[in-house]
């Protein structure tokens, strides 16, 4: 009989944080959360946002990592643990795929943010006057195949290099590194921002609130941003959180996550609206923001050479810590349930997955005619993954704390290294308990239906 290999640990608590809070903050927070806040009321929008994250993220994200902490394995091998029911571990095995899916087309887009730190540094972006002939030189980019494709191989390449060395040679060591560069490039930023002429225009789009926005949409729109933003749903967490010690406070833990990428997301949007408003671009261009405005923007603002690079520097690096989770999870996979070493493991799944990319990084080119459904590729990626296999699993999760293992269990083991926190505020467990059996699956089971497009139908059922 194969004896079984010793499990590998995060070095310290700092070095979990960091990973789990740089697979949760990723291209989402930099470009998405400020025109989502700003489209949706200001900070009446970030005000809902942030009790969505209370209400859902955080009592998810917390039974994610327990999981893992309890059973020491990966999604698949923690279900096959703590249930006899083989629904579990497709449940688990469902989160894996989920992440796989997720890479296959996430890398292409964080490829992109690597190509612009050289189109930064080579000084094309002064080439544009108008967000419209940047929008034209990007689309002209996204659509040279060699172009798309080398980038998104050296962003699998940086992402497999830094998985290759294990948990704390590896990705512990790169978040201790990538984490702080991270947050003091964008606290340059925003610094920068709030000096510019018509900073307080950009801060007064971003927080002031405008109530009358708010609608069963935009709570809807709210509700999905807490929970995709946290990773929750596709094993990341709950292969971070097996990694964890069982005396590390998991409670806390989560809640300085949840912490982080709530700070990166406000701190974000402050850096470019305050940026976009004192150059008088418009700052309601949705997902365009990064790649048609902002390079626009850089051109106008004194010092933009500079900060148009380290600008991007951070995109990479946001989109790298959340890619460095997703072949993680699969990964982990293969080591725990079929004794596969890490090395040879990471190689061939980093491998597999770009070659699965690959049709997504040429939706954008030779590819996009070609439709599954009415999508290219790319969007049947992001649609599968972001629409079905993530809320599904998240809410799963949630009805398998509650009713299925049992919130006394998962309780118990939240006791250990947090025997002060529930001591001290006991009103915690009702509170908990009540969100993890309830509002969590009720919560997440709505946005499932609105994003495959069935809660307008549900409605006018009804009406």
């Amino acid at each position: 009989m194969q004896k079984k290999k010793k499990r590998e640990h995060w070095n310290s608590k700092i070095g979990f944080i960091l990973a789990a809070a740089g697979s949760a903050i990723g291209l989402g927070n930099i470009w998405k959360f400020p025109y989502v806040v700003g489209d949706n009321g200001g900070a009446a929008f970030i005000i809902i946002y942030l009790l969505c994250v209370l209400l859902l993220g955080l009592p998810v994200i917390i039974s994610e990592i327990i999981i893992g902490r309890t059973t020491q394995l990966n999604p698949v091998g923690a279900f096959k643990a703590l249930s006899k029911s083989k629904l579990w571990p497709m449940i688990g095995g469902m989160g894996i795929l989920a992440g796989f899916i997720i890479l296959s087309f996430y890398a292409v887009v964080a490829g992109w943010s690597a190509g612009y730190i050289i189109e930064a540094i080579s000084g094309h972006f002064y080439n544009f006057t108008t967000p419209e002939a940047a929008g034209k030189h990007f689309t002209a980019l996204t659509q040279n195949v060699s172009w798309i494709v080398s980038w998104f191989a050296v962003f699998m390449g940086l992402t497999i290099s830094i998985v290759y060395f294990g948990v704390q040679k590896g990705i512990e060591l790169g978040s201790k590194i990538l984490m702080p560069l991270l947050f003091i490039i964008l606290f340059i930023l925003m610094i920068n921002g709030l000096t510019l002429d018509g900073a307080s225009e950009g801060l007064k789009f971003l927080f002031h609130p405008d109530w009358s926005k708010i609608t069963g949409g935009t709570i809807l729109e709210a509700l999905g941003q807490a929970f995709f933003t946290l990773s929750l749903g596709m094993g990341a967490m709950l292969t971070y959180g097996s990694y964890m010690s069982k005396k590390d406070n998991v409670p806390t833990a989560s809640v300085e996550i949840v912490f982080l990428d709530t700070l990166i997301a406000v701190v974000a949007g402050i850096a470019i609206f305050t940026a976009v408003f004192s150059t008088g671009q418009s700052p309601t261009v949705g997902a365009g923001l990064i790649f048609h405005t902002l390079p626009v923007v850089f051109t106008k603002m004194t010092g933009g050479y500079f900060f148009s690079i380290i600008f991007f520097i951070l995109l990479a690096i946001a989109a790298l810590t959340s890619t460095i989770s997703l072949l993680e999870v699969v990964v982990a996979y293969f080591v725990d349930e079929k004794g596969w070493e890490r090395h040879k493991a990471v190689i061939v799944f980093g491998g597999i997955t770009f070659l699965i990319g690959i049709p997504s990084a040429l939706s954008f080119n030779v590819l996009s005619d070609f439709h599954i459904f009415g999508l290219t590729f790319f969007d049947l990626a992001d649609y599968f993954s972001a629409n079905i296999l993530l809320p599904f699993g998240g809410m799963m999760i949630s009805i398998f704390i509650g009713w299925i293992w049992g919130v006394d269990n998962a309780l118990k083991e939240l006791h250990n290294g947090a025997e002060n926190i529930f001591e001290k505020t006991p009103y915690l467990i009702p509170v908990w308990t009540f969100l993890i059996k309830f509002v969590a699956p009720i919560s997440i089971f709505i946005i499932l239906i609105n994003s495959i497009g069935l809660l307008d139908t549900i409605i006018n059922l009804f009406n």
